[in-house]
């Protein structure tokens, strides 16, 4: 079943995934038109899907003003800056690129772990500053067979888990249920979780049911020798509330590839050598990036051509 209509993309997106559009599909960027507002006033009938980035998502009023929107791309694999119940109470699907990106993310929550636990960041600026002939560098903390948790054991939780295994580390993790056929402890809260382990790691989907999960009640169990690393998303973590424990010793470290209002970071958190920072780079390789452009077009070209979505949401 072909789909008539125009593609509206919401924001500059992977060069080469704009390029298969500009290829395959009439294609127009909201952001080149002088008057956003007034050109969906005008146009809006005109387009049956939409692409958008996870970041960005559909807005609402964008939504409003599309009556033939049929399906709304993400590329990413998150999808909470876009109502979905709303989508699916008008007959829009919704798809994201899951799974593609599971490696880089994977790999830079065990990275940003050692990185915090082993302090190599702040040993490189230490070395940089020319500190290194007058004070030698503090203690750090070792990683292997320390006490792990994961909160969020889905795909790129499995993933961070298989990693790390090879580090002889004792995991354990939080889910919404319990996942069948893992070898790792479950606890049944998220305060439960991070009171019996070293080290938090955060890999949940954003949104609002996670919001603020780890709240200051889980960063208090978690306490002044535990280390919090989070890959998911900043509203799952209660920002305020971690920024103070930083600041008060009352947790070892962190490592943040995400914050609550990217790209702007809590400045008390710019001062501490025991944080690691990231501008939001977990899938940010080469690789995962193309790959993840690759799956968005499908979708697209898959609904404008039979109807259906390869990875809709669940």
């Amino acid at each position: 079943m072909t789909v008539d209509g125009a593609v509206l993309q919401l924001c500059p997106l992977l060069p080469s995934l704009e390029s298969a559009l500009r290829a395959h599909h009439h294609t127009v960027r909201l952001s080149d038109q002088p008057d956003p507002t007034a050109y969906l006033a005008a146009h809006g009938q005109e387009f049956a899907a939409a692409i958008t980035s996870a970041r960005i998502g559909v807005p609402d009023e964008v939504m409003d003003a599309l009556p033939r929107l049929g399906a709304i791309v993400h590329f990413g694999v998150g999808y909470e800056t876009t109502d979905v119940a709303r989508a699916r109470a008008r007959g829009i699907d919704v798809s994201n690129t899951p799974d593609v990106l599971t490696d880089c993310v994977a790999d830079l929550a065990v990275g940003g772990l050692i990185d915090v636990m082993r302090g190599l960041a702040a040993a490189d600026r230490h070395v940089r500053r020319g500190a290194w002939p007058g004070a030698g560098f503090p203690l750090a903390t070792k990683v292997s067979g320390k006490r792990i948790g994961i909160l969020g054991l889905g795909r790129i939780g499995q993933a961070i888990a298989t990693r790390l295994t090879g580090f002889g580390v004792d995991l354990a993790y939080h889910s919404r249920n319990p996942v069948d056929g893992v070898p790792y402890r479950y606890f049944d809260s998220p305060v439960a979780l991070a009171a019996e382990v070293d080290a938090l790691v955060v890999a949940v989907a954003g949104g609002d049911s996670t919001r603020e999960l780890v709240s200051a009640d889980v960063l208090d169990a978690l306490g002044p020798e535990g280390f919090l690393v989070n890959v998911s998303r900043g509203s799952v973590v209660d920002e305020p509330a971690l920024v103070k424990a930083l600041v008060d010793g009352k947790l070892a470290g962190a490592a943040l590839d995400v914050f609550v209002d990217e790209p702007h970071v809590p400045s008390p958190l710019l001062d501490l050598d025991n944080v690691l920072l990231l501008p939001h780079i977990a899938s940010a390789t080469r690789e995962t990036r193309e790959a993840m452009g690759a799956l968005a077009f499908q979708n697209l070209h898959q609904f404008l051509t039979e109807g259906t979505l390869r990875t809709p949401v669940p």
